[in-house]
Protein backbone atom coordinates (compact mmCIF):
# COMPACT_ATOMS: atom_id res chain seq x y z
CA UNK A 1 0.00 0.00 0.00
CA UNK A 2 2.73 2.32 0.97
CA UNK A 3 4.69 1.51 -2.83
CA UNK A 4 1.47 2.07 -4.53
CA UNK A 5 0.96 5.57 -2.58
CA UNK A 6 4.62 6.66 -3.63
CA UNK A 7 4.14 5.42 -7.09
CA UNK A 8 0.97 7.57 -7.36
CA UNK A 9 2.55 10.68 -5.59
CA UNK A 10 5.03 10.58 -8.44
CA UNK A 11 2.88 10.24 -11.09
CA UNK A 12 0.68 12.95 -10.02
CA UNK A 13 3.87 15.99 -9.23
CA UNK A 14 5.20 13.61 -13.09
CA UNK A 15 2.27 15.03 -14.94
CA UNK A 16 1.26 18.36 -12.63
CA UNK A 17 5.20 19.54 -13.34
CA UNK A 18 5.67 18.50 -16.87
CA UNK A 19 2.55 19.63 -17.37
CA UNK A 20 3.39 23.31 -16.61
CA UNK A 21 7.25 23.13 -17.78
CA UNK A 22 5.81 22.36 -21.71
CA UNK A 23 4.54 25.86 -21.10
CA UNK A 24 8.06 26.61 -20.17
CA UNK A 25 11.00 27.64 -22.23
CA UNK A 26 13.40 25.14 -24.05
CA UNK A 27 16.42 26.14 -22.46
CA UNK A 28 17.57 28.18 -25.30
CA UNK A 29 17.29 26.12 -28.21
CA UNK A 30 15.30 23.77 -31.28
CA UNK A 31 16.85 20.41 -31.27
CA UNK A 32 13.79 18.46 -32.82
CA UNK A 33 12.29 21.17 -34.47
CA UNK A 34 14.15 21.26 -37.27
CA UNK A 35 17.52 24.14 -36.63
CA UNK A 36 21.06 22.58 -35.71
CA UNK A 37 21.81 22.26 -32.47
CA UNK A 38 23.90 25.01 -30.87
CA UNK A 39 23.56 23.94 -26.66
CA UNK A 40 24.31 27.08 -24.17
CA UNK A 41 25.64 27.66 -20.89
CA UNK A 42 23.51 29.34 -17.94
CA UNK A 43 25.20 32.13 -16.31
CA UNK A 44 27.08 31.42 -13.40
CA UNK A 45 27.08 32.89 -9.82
CA UNK A 46 27.02 30.04 -7.25
CA UNK A 47 23.69 31.05 -5.87
CA UNK A 48 21.92 28.12 -7.11
CA UNK A 49 22.99 24.81 -6.10
CA UNK A 50 22.10 22.42 -9.42
CA UNK A 51 21.97 22.96 -12.67
CA UNK A 52 21.99 20.19 -15.33
CA UNK A 53 24.88 19.73 -17.02
CA UNK A 54 25.57 18.08 -20.77
CA UNK A 55 28.55 16.83 -22.12
CA UNK A 56 29.07 17.69 -25.73
CA UNK A 57 30.72 14.81 -27.53
CA UNK A 58 32.31 13.28 -30.74
CA UNK A 59 31.60 14.13 -34.05
CA UNK A 60 28.86 16.27 -34.88
CA UNK A 61 26.25 14.88 -37.40
CA UNK A 62 22.73 15.69 -38.32
CA UNK A 63 20.22 17.82 -36.36
CA UNK A 64 20.75 16.17 -33.01
CA UNK A 65 24.13 14.46 -32.44
CA UNK A 66 24.35 11.66 -30.27
CA UNK A 67 25.43 13.99 -27.33
CA UNK A 68 22.29 15.79 -27.41
CA UNK A 69 19.60 13.17 -27.80
CA UNK A 70 16.86 14.24 -25.52
CA UNK A 71 18.02 17.84 -25.40
CA UNK A 72 16.78 19.54 -23.49
CA UNK A 73 13.04 18.31 -22.64
CA UNK A 74 14.92 15.38 -20.54
CA UNK A 75 16.88 18.15 -18.54
CA UNK A 76 13.98 20.31 -18.45
CA UNK A 77 11.38 18.41 -17.29
CA UNK A 78 13.96 16.25 -14.67
CA UNK A 79 15.06 19.38 -13.32
CA UNK A 80 11.75 20.54 -12.46
CA UNK A 81 11.47 17.01 -10.73
CA UNK A 82 14.59 17.44 -8.47
CA UNK A 83 12.83 20.89 -7.32
CA UNK A 84 9.39 19.32 -6.41
CA UNK A 85 10.35 16.65 -4.52
CA UNK A 86 13.69 17.21 -2.87
CA UNK A 87 15.11 20.38 -1.02
CA UNK A 88 17.86 21.14 -3.63
CA UNK A 89 18.02 24.55 -5.19
CA UNK A 90 17.91 24.22 -9.09
CA UNK A 91 17.95 26.12 -11.93
CA UNK A 92 14.58 25.87 -13.84
CA UNK A 93 15.33 28.61 -16.38
CA UNK A 94 18.74 26.80 -18.57
CA UNK A 95 21.33 24.29 -18.33
CA UNK A 96 24.91 23.90 -19.26
CA UNK A 97 26.17 22.45 -22.42
CA UNK A 98 30.14 21.64 -22.16
CA UNK A 99 32.55 20.39 -24.61
CA UNK A 100 35.00 18.37 -22.69
CA UNK A 101 37.88 20.42 -23.01
CA UNK A 102 35.36 23.24 -21.26
CA UNK A 103 37.16 24.57 -18.36
CA UNK A 104 33.51 26.21 -17.36
CA UNK A 105 32.81 22.44 -16.28
CA UNK A 106 34.29 22.67 -13.13
CA UNK A 107 31.19 24.46 -11.76
CA UNK A 108 29.63 21.89 -12.18
CA UNK A 109 29.41 19.20 -9.61
CA UNK A 110 27.66 16.26 -11.89
CA UNK A 111 27.75 15.75 -16.07
CA UNK A 112 25.57 14.11 -17.80
CA UNK A 113 26.92 12.25 -21.09
CA UNK A 114 24.21 10.91 -23.81
CA UNK A 115 25.07 7.69 -25.81
CA UNK A 116 28.73 6.95 -24.95
CA UNK A 117 29.17 4.63 -27.76
CA UNK A 118 30.00 7.65 -29.92
CA UNK A 119 32.37 9.53 -27.40
CA UNK A 120 35.93 10.23 -28.37
CA UNK A 121 38.35 12.48 -26.42
CA UNK A 122 41.61 14.27 -28.31
CA UNK A 123 44.30 14.76 -25.75
CA UNK A 124 43.08 18.29 -24.47
CA UNK A 125 39.67 16.74 -23.69
CA UNK A 126 41.20 13.72 -21.91
CA UNK A 127 43.40 16.01 -19.89
CA UNK A 128 40.40 18.33 -18.45
CA UNK A 129 38.46 15.11 -17.69
CA UNK A 130 40.75 13.36 -16.02
CA UNK A 131 41.51 16.71 -13.93
CA UNK A 132 36.98 16.79 -13.32
CA UNK A 133 36.91 13.25 -11.66
CA UNK A 134 40.25 13.94 -9.92
CA UNK A 135 38.77 16.75 -8.44
CA UNK A 136 35.46 15.34 -7.59
CA UNK A 137 33.54 15.75 -10.49
CA UNK A 138 30.65 13.06 -11.18
CA UNK A 139 29.60 11.23 -14.70
CA UNK A 140 26.51 9.86 -15.34
CA UNK A 141 26.36 7.91 -18.69
CA UNK A 142 22.92 7.34 -20.65
CA UNK A 143 21.53 5.50 -23.37
CA UNK A 144 23.63 2.91 -24.58
CA UNK A 145 23.48 -0.84 -25.61
CA UNK A 146 24.99 -3.51 -27.46
CA UNK A 147 28.35 -2.67 -29.23
CA UNK A 148 28.60 0.83 -27.50
CA UNK A 149 29.54 -0.64 -24.28
CA UNK A 150 33.44 -1.35 -25.93
CA UNK A 151 33.68 2.53 -26.76
CA UNK A 152 32.35 3.09 -23.65
CA UNK A 153 34.73 0.75 -22.17
CA UNK A 154 37.86 2.20 -23.92
CA UNK A 155 37.29 5.67 -23.28
CA UNK A 156 36.75 4.64 -19.46
CA UNK A 157 39.86 3.66 -19.08
CA UNK A 158 41.22 6.46 -20.36
CA UNK A 159 39.75 8.71 -18.12
CA UNK A 160 40.47 6.50 -15.43
CA UNK A 161 43.73 4.69 -15.86
CA UNK A 162 44.08 0.82 -14.32
CA UNK A 163 39.62 1.43 -13.67
CA UNK A 164 37.70 -1.96 -13.11
CA UNK A 165 33.95 -0.98 -14.38
CA UNK A 166 31.86 -3.05 -11.66
CA UNK A 167 28.55 -3.99 -11.88
CA UNK A 168 27.01 -2.53 -8.55
CA UNK A 169 24.18 -4.30 -6.94
CA UNK A 170 21.26 -2.54 -4.83
CA UNK A 171 22.94 -2.18 -1.96
CA UNK A 172 25.43 0.25 -2.91
CA UNK A 173 24.55 3.73 -1.40
CA UNK A 174 23.31 5.60 -4.61
CA UNK A 175 20.38 3.32 -4.86
CA UNK A 176 19.29 4.72 -1.40
CA UNK A 177 20.57 7.91 -1.18
CA UNK A 178 16.71 9.06 -2.10
CA UNK A 179 14.75 6.46 -2.99
CA UNK A 180 14.98 2.96 -1.82
CA UNK A 181 15.54 1.68 -5.51
CA UNK A 182 14.91 -1.93 -6.34
CA UNK A 183 17.57 -2.52 -9.19
CA UNK A 184 16.30 -6.07 -10.01
CA UNK A 185 12.97 -4.91 -11.13
CA UNK A 186 14.25 -2.32 -13.14
CA UNK A 187 13.03 -2.49 -16.59
CA UNK A 188 15.40 -1.21 -18.72
CA UNK A 189 14.19 0.88 -22.30
CA UNK A 190 16.22 -1.40 -24.27
CA UNK A 191 16.26 -4.60 -22.23
CA UNK A 192 17.24 -5.74 -18.84
CA UNK A 193 19.27 -2.82 -17.50
CA UNK A 194 22.19 -2.79 -15.63
CA UNK A 195 24.57 -0.76 -13.42
CA UNK A 196 27.94 -0.19 -13.73
CA UNK A 197 30.76 1.73 -12.08
CA UNK A 198 34.10 2.86 -11.11
CA UNK A 199 35.53 3.26 -7.77
CA UNK A 200 38.26 6.01 -6.43
CA UNK A 201 41.54 3.79 -6.34
CA UNK A 202 38.65 0.75 -7.62
CA UNK A 203 38.58 0.63 -3.62
CA UNK A 204 34.71 -0.36 -3.56
CA UNK A 205 34.55 1.34 0.40
CA UNK A 206 35.35 4.97 -1.61
CA UNK A 207 33.68 7.27 -3.87
CA UNK A 208 31.84 6.42 -6.97
CA UNK A 209 33.68 8.34 -9.80
CA UNK A 210 30.70 7.65 -12.09
CA UNK A 211 27.80 5.50 -13.09
CA UNK A 212 26.13 3.86 -16.25
CA UNK A 213 23.43 2.61 -17.35
CA UNK A 214 23.38 0.16 -19.73
CA UNK A 215 20.62 -1.56 -21.74
CA UNK A 216 18.62 2.14 -20.56
CA UNK A 217 17.70 5.72 -21.57
CA UNK A 218 16.72 7.65 -18.56
CA UNK A 219 16.81 10.69 -20.96
CA UNK A 220 14.64 9.78 -23.13
CA UNK A 221 12.25 8.56 -20.19
CA UNK A 222 12.72 12.35 -18.99
CA UNK A 223 11.75 13.86 -22.53
CA UNK A 224 8.59 12.13 -23.24
CA UNK A 225 7.53 11.38 -19.54
CA UNK A 226 4.46 14.25 -20.20
CA UNK A 227 3.27 13.26 -23.46
CA UNK A 228 2.07 9.76 -22.74
CA UNK A 229 4.51 8.08 -25.28
CA UNK A 230 5.98 6.05 -22.53
CA UNK A 231 4.85 3.66 -19.76
CA UNK A 232 4.66 5.94 -16.49
CA UNK A 233 5.88 3.32 -14.01
CA UNK A 234 9.23 3.36 -16.77
CA UNK A 235 9.52 7.43 -16.26
CA UNK A 236 8.62 7.38 -12.73
CA UNK A 237 11.57 4.80 -12.26
CA UNK A 238 13.86 6.82 -14.56
CA UNK A 239 13.36 9.69 -12.47
CA UNK A 240 13.97 8.05 -9.28
CA UNK A 241 17.53 6.62 -10.56
CA UNK A 242 18.08 10.89 -11.85
CA UNK A 243 17.26 11.98 -8.23
CA UNK A 244 19.69 9.62 -6.15
CA UNK A 245 22.39 10.23 -8.65
CA UNK A 246 22.05 13.80 -7.92
CA UNK A 247 21.96 13.73 -4.57
CA UNK A 248 24.30 11.01 -4.14
CA UNK A 249 26.79 12.95 -6.19
CA UNK A 250 26.13 16.06 -4.26
CA UNK A 251 27.06 14.81 -0.60
CA UNK A 252 30.13 12.73 -2.09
Amino acid sequence: MRASRTRVAIVGIVLAVCAGAALAQDFGFRGRRGTPIQGAKAPYDGSVAFTFARLRHGMEFGFEPPWAHDYPRAERNFSRILKEITLVSTNLTSSNVYRLDDPDLFTSPVAYVSEPGYMTMNDEELALMQAYIRKGGFLIFDDFRDEHWHNFEEQVRRMVPNARIVQLDETHPIFRSFFNIRIEETQGYYGKATFHGVFEDNDPTKRLLLIAGYNHDLGELWEFSDTGLVPVDLSNDAYKYGVNYIIYAMTH
